[in-house]
């Protein structure tokens, strides 16, 4: 397999930004990026023609529907974007015979467990969000066996909205914050999940065998609160954190108590080392400072 031209969606997102961050770094591959503007995602009967025209040996799917909480009303659009769109992009590269690489999410799972969450793992999502990953995880390998799918888990970069950025913002602003200690996860930079995406890349160019449904996340687990603490300590900022439970934050869509990932399968078939999100949290922040 020869992949030199490579269509990636979602151009504006945190990870669509930082894998064209990290594409200068790999001449060898031609990257063309594409917004919501020119790949509508909730316009499945455009994106056939769409990838025509660019003529790519490989797809990355990092363009989704992300509001969480307005998907539980936004039923439609969520579900044309995460799941229907995802299907036809990889019912097109099995047209193709090109590689297709989509992006899942830990909200697939139900939050019960008490120890990571393995890639086969039976998917039980409890919101309308982690639906429409989990059908368009289970659509796309329906439309195409080879699709290559990675969950990942509590994104944040220099670019883009997250959880980060608005804690910085946020500490800034208020002598104090409550966040939700009781929900755990593994926190990833979206720069990381970037490097390992092009990793995929490379090591399909050398002919491996990687296909299926694998998790990305940084190494380690905390909470949003503990999350938070760390934000404040390696920014140097003065704010009052208090921890609260899930219960006295509530939301219009349910978040899993527990969605830690179990990273060692990527590792072990892309022989890499995830750095621990705290690394890759100091990182982050000092693009950001």
């Amino acid at each position: 397999m020869s992949i030199q031209k490579v269509l990636v969606s979602g151009a504006n997102g945190q990870l669509g930004w930082e894998i064209a961050q990290a594409a200068k770094l790999f001449p060898n591959f031609e990257f063309v990026f594409v917004d919501r503007n020119a790949m509508d995602l909730s316009n499945s009967n455009e994106l056939s023609g769409i990838v025509s025209l660019f003529a790519p040996d490989a797809i990355i799917n990092t363009a989704a529907y992300t509001a969480v909480d307005k998907a539980e009303t936004e039923n439609e659009l969520a579900y044309a974007i995460n799941a229907e769109a995802v299907a036809t992009l990889a019912s097109i590269a099995k047209q193709k015979n090109i590689p297709f690489i989509t992006y899942s999410t830990d909200y697939v799972f139900n939050g019960n467990a008490n120890s990571p969450y393995l890639t086969d793992t039976k998917l039980d999502p409890v919101n309308f969000y982690g639906k429409t990953k989990a059908d368009g995880e289970q659509m796309a390998l329906a439309e195409n066996e080879n699709t290559i799918i990675i969950r990942t888990s509590w994104v944040f970069s220099s670019h883009g909205n997250n959880f980060v950025k608005t804690m910085m913002r946020l500490m800034k602003e208020r002598d104090a914050l409550n966040i939700v200690g009781d929900q755990k996860g593994r926190p990833t930079y979206a720069k990381d999940l970037a490097h390992a995406t092009i990793q995929i890349l490379i090591a399909l160019n050398e002919g491996k065998q990687i296909s299926g449904i694998y998790h990305y996340a940084n190494a380690g687990e905390t909470t949003w609160f503990g999350f938070a603490e760390k934000i404040k300590d390696l920014a140097g900022l003065e704010c009052d954190l208090k921890a609260i439970t899930s219960d006295q934050f509530p939301t219009p869509a349910k978040r899993p108590n527990y969605s830690v990932l179990d990273t060692h399968k990527i590792e072990n078939d892309l022989g890499i080392e995830i750095p621990s999100w705290e690394i890759a949290l100091k990182q982050c922040i000092d693009q950001l400072t």
